[in-house]
């Protein structure tokens, strides 16, 4: 089912496929159960029939890498020995499977990191993010795309134009997240949007609300610095700093009126909440126009506590998630190909795969300012 073997005490299960001999040493950043990170030769690559070897020329830090890192665990998937991160990576193809066709070497492409069964309902049907099989680069028991070389199931790794950099490739990932939630969650001409949270993600929603013609837009932080940059990254925007102390209900109505009164607008009737923390979830929920939608496309914890249901209940607002992505990455290249986004600026810092530990470490270091951090290897 899966491109690489799962793990057993942090090596691949054999297998009948041949080893393949690399030119360059292979480097990965590992993470480990105890919560430490080091950088340390991969696995042998095993190259299926239906596989290819990716020189991963780029590769973005994701908040999920942080929290495999720091918690151990997001909801079901947990840490349980030493692998290695990442899954926004970019490439160009070393080596390809007896069975690949469409792929040679030297094509540049971008790595859709989930593998699904394929034989499930949800992948018969289209909807192979919700595999329940998925062999997922970066999430344990399978290696990540954070090292030189990485070996992948063909049919996801989507070739990238010549026009296109391997930083535009890895970006392809994140844009991925947030095109699901705005497939589910669509938004229309001139229709009021609120973005909560200014992060990576939620700054990517914010230039797709831009692009998608939604107006007037508004984004949230508890961050001055993460609103001045998202002022800086899409102009016309409208930024609200959360104070810490205020209770959601309070935060909300300070959104509302910076919709109603200062924009004379109308309230937003979709939300894109990109946190996943507790408090901004509640926050986007009273904040959303009644009828409307709260699109959560963060990550946070298993279990949240508080949630105004009733709220939601009485005034008919919908509160939706999403997994991951489906069929997305043919489309978000082209939306980068076109200029329609440049999410490059998103991308403050640089370090080669030597420096991955450090990468890291700056990524989760709030006296050092990252917005997104990518790992090149030349």
């Amino acid at each position: 089912m899966s491109s690489q073997a799962p793990l057993t005490n942090g090596s691949q299960v054999a297998s009948s496929h041949p080893v393949v001999q690399l030119p360059r040493p292979n480097p990965g950043l590992y993470t480990t159960k105890d919560h430490r990170i080091y950088s340390a030769p991969s696995p042998d690559l095993q190259l299926g029939p239906n596989d290819c070897v990716v020189h991963m020329r780029g590769n973005g830090i994701c908040g999920s890498d942080l929290h495999f890192w720091k918690a151990g665990a997001i909801g079901t998937c947990i840490v349980e020995d030493d692998y290695i991160l990442g899954h926004e990576g970019a490439g160009e193809i070393l080596h390809v499977g007896a069975n690949v066709s469409h792929l040679k070497p030297g094509d540049r492409v971008a790595v859709e990191p989930g593998v699904p069964c394929e034989n499930c309902h949800h992948c018969t049907t289209g909807q192979y993010n919700l595999c329940e099989d998925v062999a997922f680069s970066g999430v344990w028991p399978y290696h990540g795309s954070i090292r030189r070389y990485h070996v992948h199931r063909a049919k996801y790794l989507h070739k990238i134009p010549a026009t296109m950099s391997y930083t535009d490739g890895a970006l392809l990932e994140p844009l991925s997240v947030v095109m699901h939630g705005f497939e589910r969650s669509p938004l229309r001409l001139g229709q009021p949007a609120l973005v909560c949270g200014a992060g990576p993600i939620g700054l990517i929603a914010l230039a797709a609300a831009k692009a998608s013609g939604a107006f007037p837009l508004v984004i949230t932080d508890v961050d001055a610095a993460r609103l001045a940059f998202a002022k800086k990254f899409v102009p016309e925007c409208e930024v609200f700093q959360i104070p810490m102390t205020a209770l959601p209900v309070e935060n909300a109505a300070g959104i509302r009126a910076v919709f109603l009164e200062k924009l004379e607008s109308d309230e937003p009737p979709v939300v894109y909440e990109c946190t996943g923390v507790q408090s901004s979830v509640h926050t986007a929920a009273y904040a959303c126009k009644r009828g409307g939608e709260v699109m959560v496309i963060g990550v946070g914890r298993a279990i949240m506590d508080g949630l105004p249901f009733m709220h939601l209940s009485l005034a008919e607002i919908d509160l939706k998630f999403i997994n991951r992505y489906h069929h997305s990455w043919p489309f978000a290249t082209r939306l980068l190909q076109s200029g329609y986004l440049d999410l490059k600026p998103l991308v403050t810092h640089t370090f080669t795969l030597e420096e991955a530990v450090t990468a890291l470490e700056t990524c989760a270091d709030s006296t050092k300012p990252s917005v997104k951090i990518h790992i090149r290897n030349d």
